[in-house]
């Protein structure tokens, strides 16, 4: 693989190409465009997640297609391109660029029900359930909002006036800022910006870290 040039910035080329294959999302467009996908996009991307590694470890860059097996959904390409770093399966700092721009976050995904409820049984329990709720807290007061799969109803073995109730719900948790297209986003200061919403999510991370994304 050839060197990785330094982080300069993502360039406002990649925002409308996600705008552009939201409209045509075809192996035409795709292949008319992947050169520059590839310099304005995936390159960038690769850069500004290496010269974050030693504060957050190594970051894997998700594939362009879809997994079209499952989806009703049948267009190829994902309208974004995001980026996970960590050192744990589906848990970590998160990054994506798209049509809307630019999305900063962290938490984790659940790749199994064990995940799940590992994350319940924590939040359960008062010292980390109390935690999180502090955590929680204050990402929302910053700006960040908490995504990911929820149930509309209580999850079963859990009593419905439990004091976290809300957060019992969630099957997994992402608190993401969604930063859009600020001045500085074509410029190296972006680096910057991303850095300081990682270490504004790291509590979350952390948490995530102790009582979710561990050997059973």
């Amino acid at each position: 693989m050839a060197e990785i040039a330094a982080f300069a910035g993502f360039p406002m080329w990649g925002v409308e190409f996600y705008q552009d294959l939201e409209e045509d999302n075809t192996r035409e467009f795709w292949a008319a465009h992947k050169a520059q996908w590839q310099r304005d996009v995936r390159d960038p991307m690769r850069a500004l997640v290496l010269q974050l590694e030693d504060e957050f470890g190594p970051a894997k860059l998700f594939r362009p297609n879809r997994n079209l097996r499952f989806s009703a959904d049948k267009s190829p390409y994902k309208t974004h391109q995001g980026a996970l770093a960590g050192r744990e399966k589906g848990a970590g700092w998160y990054l994506q660029l798209g049509g809307d721009g630019l999305v900063v976050g962290g938490g984790f995904r659940a790749h199994s029900p064990a995940d799940t409820a590992r994350y319940r049984a924590a939040v359960d329990a008062s010292a980390s359930g109390l935690a999180l709720e502090g955590i929680v807290a204050d990402l929302e007061a910053a700006g960040f909002t908490l995504e990911g799969a929820t149930l509309k109803t209580r999850p079963k073995g859990f009593d419905a006036d439990h004091p976290r109730l809300d957060l019992l719900r969630r099957k997994e948790m992402m608190a993401l800022r969604r930063v859009g297209t600020p001045d500085w986003l074509t410029t190296p200061q972006a680096l910057d910006e991303v850095r300081a919403a990682w270490r504004r999510v790291g509590p979350l991370t952390e948490w995530v870290l102790e009582h979710v994304a561990t050997e059973e």
